[in-house]
């Protein structure tokens, strides 16, 4: 299984996070993970096809808002809440909330 890479906390970019989240699927998917610890990818399914999330996962990856956990043959993922919270205070809550009311 190939590695997975998350940016460091310090080079987390405010316009790669908003733009990742312009999109509704993804934008769902930061609501649900939100709601809890850490959730498999597998748990998103009802979102779109698993090619499709695949992508979306890489670009909420790559913006550094979720980190993936691989175990065995499964991934888990969850929101990287502190490291988002030190470098871009009140955003992620904020974004959430406004998402929540859509």
């Amino acid at each position: 299984m190939r590695a997975v890479t998350h940016p460091p906390s310090d080079q987390l970019d405010l316009s790669l996070i908003l733009d990742a989240l312009s999109d509704p699927i993804r934008r769902r998917i930061v609501i649900r993970l939100a709601a809890c610890d850490e959730a498999v990818c597998s748990s998103f399914a009802e979102f779109a096809p698993k090619t499709n999330l695949s992508y979306h996962f890489t670009r909420l990856r790559e913006a550094g808002l979720i980190r993936v956990r691989p175990e065995g043959t499964q991934r888990f993922i969850s929101l990287r809440l502190s490291d988002l919270e030190i470098r871009f205070p009140g955003l992620l809550g904020s974004i959430i909330k406004a998402a929540g009311q859509e």
